[in-house]
């Protein structure tokens, strides 16, 4: 059984991946998407997609000067 609370608090954090929430958990990205959406207020799904697109970039653009 999934933990809604568990994965919403996964996927807030900064410092976690999709990759760590599947390895952990079990489930993929799409998932928790749907979860995140189902679970949080319209405009809270919003600014969450909007982070997870920021640190996707953050982490994209960092690795790309190493």
């Amino acid at each position: 059984m999934i933990n809604i609370n568990e994965v919403i608090e996964m996927a807030w954090s900064d410092d976690i991946t999709f990759s760590d929430i599947e390895r952990e958990i079990g489930i993929k990205e799409p998932e928790v998407k749907r979860i995140m959406q189902a679970n949080l207020k319209p405009s809270s799904y919003k600014l969450w997609r909007k982070r997870v697109r920021w640190i996707k970039e953050k982490k994209k653009k960092s690795n790309n000067f190493l």
